[in-house]
């Protein structure tokens, strides 16, 4: 299905600054659905004049009136002129009488969608679709959420919602309408708590009603003087500022989010959104451990690689025997090829790793280890490798330091070359190629040592990849690495 931005976009009317504000609008239209308790859709002008659907929320609490997505349809003709005349008018619209969609009679209320930065300007249509035919004798909380409701299409009419300077990226667990609502006044009184709102003040100590009482003031008696608490607690829960932030006391975490309700301009209150997150935040707070104790294995594991480095490194300048000597070198750059990886690993949260960076300072290893003296050898990297999973870094890396290591060592002993790293990345696969100007291979053949060996075990065992050599004596080779990217967890 297109998104938002492809569907206004493909009208042609509106700008970037227009679109991310309906982005805004549209991230709260589960709340508004919630609240009414009825379908939101949201409506945009086309080329033609006629009005695209380009988001749909539907009610959490209530019978839907659209089984059937509506996004990307235009505005069907018993909607139509109240559609239009709230555009035009930049007022709210309200059925004179019930509509009937699908045998169900309805009520629909047109709000023109109006961004007021400086110049009055109407976006689109939400319309409010609310279900008669469930019609029962409303509850105080229906009553109240349908307050709210008309409260914020009132201020999406007249361009104070959503508010800019509202968090973009709620984190996990935000709270929703059901989840526990307040409203309080200008003052910060409670006028109406929600059942669940007052649920998650008990958990926290709280024991008498919410009701009456200045959120503020109850807030400073259930949360411990010793906690530390968020500085923009007391912004939320006076309702001051769109902001969100969690208060803990007992063990339970709850999650606030304010809403300020304003009339052209002036605060008359607001709602707050509230949510029992103690199960997700230590959820949280357990992946944090588990990271930070997975880093510190990585940590770890680099340092001892790097201990053995270095006596690998003290062996080989003691021993007198040369083939020793070459042994020993070549074993101390492999483990440092996997220190790096490691390294990298202990940097970062997430257990992947930008293969471009290891690769760069795998590169400054091969040239310290492999340049013998009569050998001037200068390397270079073309193209991105990407982002890869840690599993697939360690043998990559280390088969790529085998490969450079060995156009260094052997196709341009003795002499001054070039040797060209080049990647390729597609969606189906990772394409890798080594080629140096050097001397080649002799008589086209390939080299059976402990080196290509590796290579081959890492490439075609452990990536499921292909591997390569081309080369004539004297025009230098070519090594082409193929690793299919459905064996790489994205």
């Amino acid at each position: 299905m297109s998104t938002l931005s492809d569907l206004v976009h493909a009208q042609g009317r509106l700008n970037d600054a227009d679109v991310e504000w309906l982005h805004r609008l549209a991230g709260d239209g589960q709340l508004l659905a919630d609240l009414a308790s009825a379908d939101i859709v949201m409506w945009v002008e086309s080329a033609d004049g006629s009005f695209i659907a380009v988001t749909h929320s539907r009610p959490s609490g209530a019978a839907t009136l659209f089984y059937r997505d509506i996004v990307g349809e235009k505005v069907r003709p018993q909607w139509r002129t109240q559609v239009h005349s709230a555009f035009e008018s930049g007022e709210i619209v309200d059925s004179s009488s019930p509509d009937w969609f699908e045998e169900t009679p309805t009520r629909v209320r047109a709000v023109p969608i109006v961004r007021n930065q400086g110049e009055r300007t109407v976006l689109g249509v939400l319309t409010r679709h609310t279900n008669l035919g469930e019609a029962r004798m409303p509850s105080r909380q229906q009553i109240s959420f349908d307050e709210c409701a008309n409260d914020l299409f009132r201020m999406i009419a007249s361009g104070e919602f959503p508010d800019l300077s509202a968090p973009t990226a709620p984190r996990r667990g935000a709270p929703r309408a059901a989840d526990g609502l307040i409203r309080i006044d200008v003052d910060g009184i409670t006028t109406f708590a929600s059942p669940n709102a007052l649920s998650a003040f008990n958990r926290m100590g709280f024991d008498d009603e919410l009701e009456g009482e200045s959120l503020a003031e109850v807030t400073t008696r259930i949360v411990p003087p010793s906690r530390q608490v968020d500085e923009s607690l007391p912004v939320v829960v006076t309702g001051r500022a769109p902001w969100r932030t969690d208060m803990e006391a007992r063990g339970v975490t709850v999650s606030l989010r304010a809403i300020p309700l304003k009339d052209h301009g002036t605060r008359i209150g607001a709602i707050l959104l509230c949510r029992d997150v103690s199960e997700l935040r230590h959820q949280e707070q357990e992946l944090i451990t588990k990271d930070a104790t997975i880093r510190e294995i990585h940590h770890r594991v680099k340092n001892n690689l790097q201990t053995v480095a270095s006596l690998l490194r003290i062996q080989a300048r003691r021993t007198h025997s040369d083939e020793a000597r070459d042994a020993l070198t070549q074993a101390m750059r492999r483990v440092e090829s996997i220190a790096v990886v490691h390294d990298t690993l202990a940097s970062g949260l997430a257990q992947t790793v930008d293969f471009d960076e290891v690769f760069d300072r795998v590169l400054k290893l091969v040239a310290e280890v492999a340049a013998a003296p009569n050998t001037r050898a200068r390397t270079q990297r073309e193209g991105r490798f990407g982002v890869l999973p840690s599993e697939y870094a360690t043998p990559l890396a280390l088969a790529l330091t085998e490969v450079v290591t060995n156009a260094v060592e052997h196709g341009l002993a003795g002499q001054e070359g070039v040797v060209t790293i080049e990647a390729f990345r597609t969606e189906e696969n990772l394409r890798v190629i080594v080629s140096d100007t050097g001397h080649g291979l002799p008589e086209g053949r390939v080299g059976q040592g402990l080196g290509t060996q590796i290579v081959r075990t890492l490439i075609q065992g452990e990536l499921g990849g292909t591997i390569d050599w081309k080369g004539q004596d004297g025009e230098g080779t070519q090594v082409t690495i193929v690793i299919p990217l459905r064996w790489i967890t994205k």
